[in-house]
C-alpha cells in the first residue's frame, strides 16, 4: 500500500476532493437561499394567483442594522411593492399586461418603479445628497460648459414645454442629476438629465410630449427629493418612451 492511502482504492487526495465537492455544494445552496431574501415570493400578476417561493424555500428573516440606526428584517413578506394599474390582455396565464388608465402613470413596462423609502438620500455627514444649485453655493456649472438655466425645454412634438429654472446636483457623485423645469401652468417639475439633450440654445426631450410635462410626479418639498420620488419621476419618463404616443407601441416594421 502506497504512502497516504487509506485502502486500496481511496487515498487522502480523493477524500479531500469529496470534501471539497460537499463544501462547494453547500456554498451554492447557501447563496441560492440568501438570494431568496429579495423578490420572493414571486407575484404572477394575478389577484389571488398562486404564490411561488422557488427552491430552496425562503429562509427565516434576518435582522439588518442600517446606517441611521434603524433595523429591518429581510425577507419582509409584507413589504409594499411598486403599484401598477394593468389588466391581462388575454385570459390565459402569463398573458401580457396592458396599462389601465393613463399609461404614463400606470407603473407598467418601462414605467415600472420600486417602492423605495420615502426619505431623502444623505451623504456620510448627514447632509442631503441631491439638492438644487440654489442650495449648493460650492457647486456651479463648469466655466467651459454652457449654463442651461433659462433655456427653453421642448418635448418630442418639438413644442416648448417650459424653461429651465435650476439644476439639481449630486454632491457625492459630483454630477448634475435633474433639470428643474418651470411650466406655463406655474408648476415646477424635474427632468432627469439622462432623458434630455442639452444644446447651446434649447433642451430637447424625446421621451414625452410637451403637453405631458404637467403630469410629471411633483415633489413634496420644493428643494428636496426622496428615493421614492426619484423612482416615480424617472419611471414617468421611462413610460413615455413606449406610451407617449400610440405609434410607439406599434411594430417598427
Amino acid at each position: 500500500m502506497e504512502t497516504g492511502a487509506i485502502t486500496q482504492g481511496i487515498d487522502v487526495a480523493q477524500v479531500v476532493l469529496y470534501i471539497f465537492w460537499l463544501f462547494f455544494a453547500g456554498v451554492i445552496y447557501y447563496l441560492l437561499r440568501e438570494n431568496h431574501r429579495e423578490g420572493y415570493p414571486l407575484d404572477n400578476g394575478r389577484e389571488n394567483g398562486p404564490v411561488q417561493t422557488g427552491w430552496p424555500s425562503i429562509d427565516q428573516p434576518k435582522t439588518y442594522k442600517l446606517e441611521d440606526g434603524r433595523e429591518i428584517q429581510i425577507p419582509d413578506l409584507h413589504r409594499p411593492d411598486g403599484e401598477y394599474s394593468a389588466a391581462p390582455s388575454h385570459a390565459w396565464l402569463g398573458a401580457p399586461l396592458e396599462p389601465v388608465g393613463d399609461p404614463l402613470l400606470s407603473g407598467m413596462g418601462p414605467g415600472a418603479w420600486a417602492a423605495r423609502e420615502d426619505i431623502c438620500e444623505k451623504d456620510p455627514h448627514g447632509d442631503l445628497k441631491i439638492v438644487p444649485l440654489r442650495d449648493a453655493p460650492h457647486h456651479a456649472v463648469a466655466a467651459q460648459d454652457h449654463d442651461p438655466r433659462g433655456l427653453p425645454v421642448y418635448g418630442a412634438d418639438k413644442t416648448e414645454a417650459g424653461q429651465v429654472k435650476d439644476l439639481w446636483v449630486d454632491r457625492m457623485e459630483m454630477m448634475f442629476r435633474y433639470i428643474e423645469v418651470a411650466l406655463p401652468s406655474g408648476k415646477t417639475v424635474l427632468l432627469p438629465v439622462t432623458f434630455s439633450r442639452i444644446t447651446d440654445h434649447y433642451i430637447h426631450v424625446e421621451a414625452i410630449l410637451s403637453s405631458q410635462f404637467d403630469k410629471v410626479p411633483a415633489l413634496k418639498h420644493p428643494d428636496q427629493i426622496t428615493r421614492l420620488e426619484e423612482e416615480k419621476i424617472c419611471a414617468f419618463y421611462g413610460a413615455g418612451t413606449l406610451y407617449a404616443t400610440p405609434e410607439r407601441q406599434e411594430p417598427l416594421v
